[in-house]
């Protein structure tokens, strides 16, 4: 007689909340990240910084200490926030040791992080689930992120310094807080985002490879022509792109050089990267020529959005009274700092041009993007819509088409500038390591 077994599936229900993960980027893609929550009053932030980590990709489990639950946090709000379980109290289920065990994780990141936890992981006490989690990573070897938040006056005192400098003996690494009205602030999510980044990309030597001592000059932000002292005309580019972009450079292991125009620059900044600052499009050119002729690059990538014209009058000394009537403005054209890459550079380099449109065809933007590379002689050129909805100037995300000197093009879908950037690295890298072994 048969004998029929029903076997029942167990159904997997994915929570909600995760529908984000990935939407910005995927360089967290596969990785674990207990984020510890301690019993600061900034610890709501550790919402937004969850978030942030999974719409990069990260799994983020968080654990709270008995101080955070339920008085400023709710577990509920980081079920919420993460699709996860949240730890807030230690059981058979032995949860410290499931996060923090050998291999069982990728990242501990303590955010917000006050001095009583510093001092009880600096001697050995783990009497809260975060700082029993913190004892487990610490002897799995598993990596240890800090963010500090609390009073100046606490992160002035010699011993809580004492005991950040025997963590950080033990390998545990410190995002430095922010210094302002009296209080060691908390990181802000996007600075511990780039430190997270910058750490996963430091262990990714394949990535790195392609550009590794590469000899890189990147342009970013806008140019502004001068009216008088203080009217001037320019234009709505960030220098969010290409910020993107020599950082991402840097961390594959460029030697990185930015002239940094007109832009908001600080929220995106490292100092690995050699910034030289410029202000009008006569500077851009200038500088750019400067550099040119007396170093040697391997790859200029023109992401600078330079102004187009400048007023042909020169710049009025004082303030202009605008009681004195009409001012009528003529302008010329500025100089293409594009056209004399090739023939300034010391070297055979590899030139990436950009082409800004607004409000046109896919078909559009790829026949103009084709016609300026053939004109400057670029190696790639890299064309986008500044009106589509998602990309305009000043947003974090971008939809670029990628185009080559046979018209190859590369389609990259709205996504966020950083990502943007390592691909369009990528693809920088493979061209150029296809040009060396064809010598």
């Amino acid at each position: 007689m048969d004998i029929r077994k029903k076997r029942t599936r167990r159904r997997i229900i994915i929570h909600p909340s995760k529908d984000i993960t990935g939407l910005e980027g995927n360089e967290l893609v596969g990785k674990k990240i207990v984020l510890c929550i301690t019993g600061s009053i900034a610890a709501y932030k550790a919402i937004d910084l969850a978030r942030l980590l999974m719409r990069h990709g990260a799994d983020v489990y968080s654990v709270m200490s008995k101080k955070v639950a339920p008085t400023l946090l709710t577990p509920d709000m980081m079920k919420w926030a993460t699709g996860n379980y949240v730890v807030t109290k230690l059981t058979g289920d032995l949860e410290h040791i499931s996060l923090a065990d050998y291999n069982k994780s990728d990242l501990i990141l303590v955010y917000p992080c006050t001095a009583n936890t510093i001092g009880k992981m600096a001697n050995g006490i783990d009497d809260t689930p975060v700082t029993s989690v913190l004892s487990v990573a610490l002897g799995s070897k598993i990596p240890i992120m800090i963010a500090l938040a609390m009073h100046e006056s606490m992160y002035d005192n010699s011993f809580v310094k004492e005991n950040i400098c025997r963590l950080k003996n033990q390998g545990v690494e410190f995002l430095e807080p922010l210094i302002s009205e009296g209080k060691a602030k908390v990181a802000h999510s996007e600075q511990v985002l780039k430190s997270i980044l910058n750490k996963f990309y430091e262990s990714r030597k394949d990535r790195v490879s392609m550009l590794d001592d590469k000899k890189v000059l990147v342009t970013a932000g806008s140019t502004i022509e001068y009216i008088d002292p203080i009217r001037v005309i320019t234009n709505l580019s960030s220098g969010k792109m290409g910020n993107a972009i020599a950082e991402e450079a840097r961390r594959m292991g460029a030697n990185v050089t930015m002239l940094c125009g007109h832009m908001a620059y600080g929220t995106f900044g490292t100092s690995d990267l050699n910034i030289i600052k410029v202000t009008t499009s006569e500077e851009m050119y200038n500088t750019v020529m400067s550099e040119l002729s007396s170093k040697k690059y391997d790859i200029v990538i023109l992401a600078a959005a330079v102004a187009d014209f400048t007023p042909e009058q020169k710049k009025f000394t004082k303030k202009i009274d605008t009681r004195r009537g009409k001012l009528l403005l003529s302008f010329s054209p500025t100089k293409k700092i594009i056209d004399q890459v090739k023939h300034t550079s010391k070297s055979d380099i590899f030139l990436v041009a950009f082409k800004a449109e607004h409000r046109v065809s896919n078909s559009y933007i790829v026949e103009r993007a084709y016609q300026k590379l053939k004109e400057c002689n670029a190696d790639l050129i890299v064309a986008n819509d500044i009106g589509r909805e998602g990309s305009k100037a000043g947003s974090d995300n971008n939809e670029v088409f990628i185009i080559d000197k046979q018209k190859k093009v590369i389609h990259l879908p709205l996504q966020n500038k950083r990502a943007v950037a390592r691909k369009l690295l990528d693809i920088i890298g493979e061209y150029i390591n296809s040009k060396e072994i064809n010598k």
